[in-house]
C-alpha cells in the first residue's frame, strides 16, 4: 500500500462508547495529513459500531481494527501499530482515545520529531509555568516514583514513561521493538524503552538511547474521568518493572 499522508496515529479502544468523539477526529483528518486505525479491545458496549460510523465518515483515512477479545491496551496498540508499520506510513503513533492529550499537539510534535535524528517521540506532562497540565496531585506524585523506579531500573533519565501520545519513525529499530508480544500489560510504555535500548546497537551503532527518545513537554493535558487505572494496578506495575530488568536488563 503507497501512503503519501504524514503518519497513522493507533488508538485503543475499550468500552469508550461514552467518551469517544467522531467528530473531532473527522475534523482532524480533513486538516491534517494524519490518519487513523481504532483498535477496539473486545468492548462490551457500543464502543465497536460508534468506531464503525466513525470510520465510514472517512473511508481510507480512519479504520477499524477489531480483536475478537479483550486482550488489553499493550496488544491492542501493538496489533494497530503493526498495521500502520506493514502499511508503510513514515510515522506511526497511539494517542489515548479519552483526549487527555489534545489532537492539536499532534502537528507540532510531528515536526518535531521529523526535524530530528530520533526514531521516538513521547509527550510528557511536565508541569511548568504556561502550560495547563491538569492532573491530580495524588497521580503527579505517583508519577515521579514511578519515573524514578524506572529510571533506576533501565539506567536512564526519564520523566513521564506513561502518558498515552507517542510517535515512532517507521525504522528497523520501531519494527523490531514492537514485532513480540509485550511481556508487560500496563507498563508496556517501559518494555518499549527497554526494547528500544536492546535494540539500538543492532541497528544504529553509536546511538544511545537518549538521542533515539525526545520527551516533548506538553501544552496541555488533562485527567479525564473514567480512566480503567486503579491503585491496585500501581502493584501490578512495580512487579512489572522488575519483569523488565530481569528480562532486558540495561539495555542487553
Amino acid at each position: 500500500m503507497g501512503v503519501m499522508r504524514e503518519a497513522v496515529i493507533v488508538v485503543p479502544c475499550y468500552n469508550e462508547e461514552k467518551r469517544f468523539d467522531p467528530e473531532r477526529y473527522a475534523a482532524f483528518v480533513d486538516a491534517e495529513p494524519v490518519d487513523f486505525i481504532f483498535v477496539d479491545d473486545g468492548s462490551g458496549d457500543g464502543t465497536a459500531a460508534a468506531l464503525a460510523r466513525t470510520a465510514a465518515r472517512r473511508p481510507g483515512r480512519m479504520r477499524v481494527v477489531t480483536m475478537p477479545e479483550n486482550v488489553g491496551k499493550a496488544e491492542a496498540v501493538r496489533q494497530g501499530v503493526l498495521v500502520g508499520l506493514a502499511d508503510g506510513y513514515p510515522v506511526v503513533g497511539y494517542w489515548d482515545a479519552d483526549d487527555a492529550t489534545p489532537l492539536t499537539a499532534l502537528p507540532t510534535m510531528l515536526a518535531t520529531l521529523r526535524a530530528s535524528g530520533a526514531t521516538l517521540l513521547m509527550g510528557s506532562r511536565v508541569r511548568l509555568m504556561g502550560r495547563r497540565i491538569e492532573r491530580k496531585m495524588g497521580r503527579h506524585y505517583l508519577g515521579r516514583i514511578f519515573a524514578t523506579a524506572v529510571s533506576l531500573a533501565l539506567g536512564i533519565t526519564v520523566y513521564d514513561t506513561q502518558c498515552g501520545a507517542k510517535l515512532f519513525k517507521n525504522d528497523a529499530t520501531t519494527q523490531r521493538a514492537f514485532a513480540e508480544p509485550f511481556i508487560t500489560r500496563w507498563v508496556f510504555d517501559v518494555e518499549l524503552l527497554a526494547r528500544l535500548a536492546r535494540e539500538l546497537p543492532r541497528h544504529r551503532p553509536g546511538v544511545e538511547l537518549d538521542d533515539a527518545v525526545i520527551e516533548y513537554p506538553l501544552e496541555s493535558w488533562r485527567d479525564v474521568p473514567g480512566s480503567k487505572l486503579r491503585p491496585a494496578h500501581m502493584a501490578t506495575a512495580a512487579l512489572d518493572i522488575v519483569r523488565i530488568y530481569l528480562r532486558y536488563g540495561r539495555g542487553r
